[in-house]
């Protein structure tokens, strides 16, 4: 499979990325039944690699990664593709700034009012399922690979 732009532009995610451009699908297989089950959910990018993350609640989603790593992105926001990856453990320095980063997000006016209340590090840190992407594709692993500045695409260039 090879890459095009707009594909990479869909996945340079950033804090000023909307609910819209953030929001993907994920099929992964069931941890009992091997049944594929799809979900949708924030895909977040920090320091240039993407991750599955959500609220302090036993997932299903997390669960299905746990036992079967292997799971598919489907992008549709901008651009219709779907990516085959693997979901990846995260030691806890890494868990610590993904976390960090993400309640950045969900602490903000415009999304804390969505949710409800403020989001504790403590409690995400805790509890929270979180997974890092890895794209099967190179191209892919080579964008994650070149580092933070690479995901900093701006909005500007991602709507032109």
């Amino acid at each position: 499979m090879t890459v095009d732009d707009a594909v990479i532009r869909a996945l340079a995610v950033g804090p000023d990325s909307s609910r819209d451009e953030r929001t993907i699908e994920i099929t992964t297989l069931g941890r009992r039944s091997g049944i594929p089950r799809r979900n949708e959910i924030w895909l977040h990018r920090v320091d240039g690699r993407w991750y599955l993350t959500g609220m302090p609640v036993p997932r299903s989603w997390y669960a299905n990664l746990r036992a079967n790593p292997r799971f598919m992105v489907h992008l549709k926001h901008g651009v219709t593709a779907d990516l085959p990856a693997t979901a990846v453990p995260v030691d806890e320095q890494t868990r610590r700034r993904v976390i960090t980063a993400v309640l950045d997000l969900q602490n903000r006016p415009d999304v804390a009012a969505r949710v409800g209340r403020r989001q504790t590090f403590d409690v995400w840190f805790a509890r929270s399922p979180l997974v890092e992407i890895v794209f099967d594709d190179e191209q892919l692993r080579a964008a994650s690979s070149r580092g933070p500045n690479s995901s900093n695409l701006s909005n500007r260039s991602r709507r032109a």
